[in-house]
C-alpha cells in the first residue's frame, strides 16, 4: 500500500462503519482509506477514530484520512494513529500549509507516507511548496471541495487548470504522479472508466473511489489499451538502431520523446 504509481484505485470507507473494513480490504482496491473526515458526522468522529484504531491494531492495514488541521479532532487523530503498525499512511484533507504537513510527517514513527489532498484555492496556490514538503509522498485532488471553494462547477473543463497544476507540481517535486478526485456516478462503469481515462491523459495515475463498483472501471481507465500497446511496440521496433528523428509506421515522426513514451507504456 505504498503511494507508488501502481496504487491506482483508492477506496474510501467511512470510519464509523467497521463492518465494512474487512470487506473493503477484499474488494481488489489498491489502497483502502478509512475516512474520519467527510464521511463521518461531527458527533460520530470519536467513535470512528476508535473503530479505525481498533482495526488497525488488530491486523488490519489501511490508509486513514484524518480531519483537517484546525478542526477539533485533528490533534487527537494524529495522537491516536501516529505510531500504529497497521497504518499505511495518512491522507491529509484541506492541505494548505507546508509547515503543518512537515510537522505531521515528523511525528509518524516509524516514518509513514503522507498524501496531501488539494481541496482549496489556498492549497492550489501553495501546491509547489506542498509538493516539496519533506514527508509528502503524493498529491491528490479534491475536485468537489475545490469547485465549491472557488464557486465553480465540478466539470472537466472547469477543473482542467487545477488538475494540470497539480500534475506539474508533482513532477517538479519528483513525486509519483498524483491521484485524481472522486467520480460521483456510482453504478455506470462506462462513466467511471471515461473519467479515469481523462485523468490518465492529464498525467494522473490514480483515482479516489467511493464505492467498490468503481474499482474495476477505474483500473480499466488507467490501463493502456491494446491499440496503445501495439503502437508502442511498433515505435520501438521502428526506432531500433536509428539515430535522430525517423518516420514511424503510421507516417508520423518518431524522435526521443516519442520513444520515451512508448517505453513508458510498455513498462506499465
Amino acid at each position: 500500500m505504498m503511494a507508488d504509481i501502481d496504487t491506482v484505485s483508492w477506496l474510501f470507507v467511512p470510519g464509523n462503519a467497521p463492518h465494512r473494513f474487512d470487506k473493503a480490504a477484499t474488494t481488489g482496491a489498491d489502497a483502502v482509506i478509512l475516512d474520519l473526515e467527510d464521511a463521518v458526522r461531527p458527533e460520530d468522529k470519536e467513535e470512528a477514530r476508535t473503530h479505525a484504531l481498533r482495526w488497525l491494531s488488530d491486523g488490519g492495514r489501511a490508509w486513514v484520512r484524518i480531519n483537517a488541521v484546525g478542526t477539533p479532532w485533528y490533534a487527537d487523530d494524529v495522537d491516536a494513529l501516529a505510531h500504529l503498525a497497521g497504518l499505511a499512511g495518512l491522507v491529509v484533507p484541506k492541505a494548505e500549509r507546508p509547515s503543518s504537513l512537515a510537522e505531521l510527517a515528523s511525528r509518524l514513527t516509524p516514518p509513514k507516507e503522507v498524501v496531501a489532498l488539494i481541496e482549496s484555492a489556498a492549497g492550489l496556490h501553495r501546491v509547489f511548496d506542498i509538493a516539496g514538503t519533506p514527508g509528502v509522498a503524493r498529491l491528490a485532488f479534491g475536485s468537489l471541495d475545490f469547485a465549491a471553494d472557488i464557486g465553480a462547477d465540478d466539470t472537466h473543463e472547469a477543473m482542467l487548470a487545477a488538475r494540470s497544476t497539480i500534475v506539474l507540481a508533482s513532477r517538479v517535486a519528483g513525486l509519483g504522479a498524483p491521484i485524481d478526485g472522486v467520480t460521483t456516478v456510482l453504478h455506470d462503469p462506462q462513466v467511471v472508466e471515461n473519467a479515469a481515462r481523462r485523468s490518465r491523459a492529464l498525467g494522473f495515475r490514480g483515482k479516489l473511489c467511493v464505492h467498490p463498483a468503481q474499482i474495476v472501471p477505474t483500473t480499466r481507465g488507467f490501463a493502456h489499451s491494446d491499440t496503445e500497446i501495439a503502437w508502442a511496440r511498433d515505435v520501438l521496433r521502428a526506432a531500433e538502431g536509428s539515430v535522430g528523428a525517423i518516420a514511424g509506421p503510421d507516417g508520423r515522426m518518431i524522435d526521443k520523446p516519442v520513444v520515451d513514451r512508448a517505453r513508458a507504456i510498455l513498462q506499465r
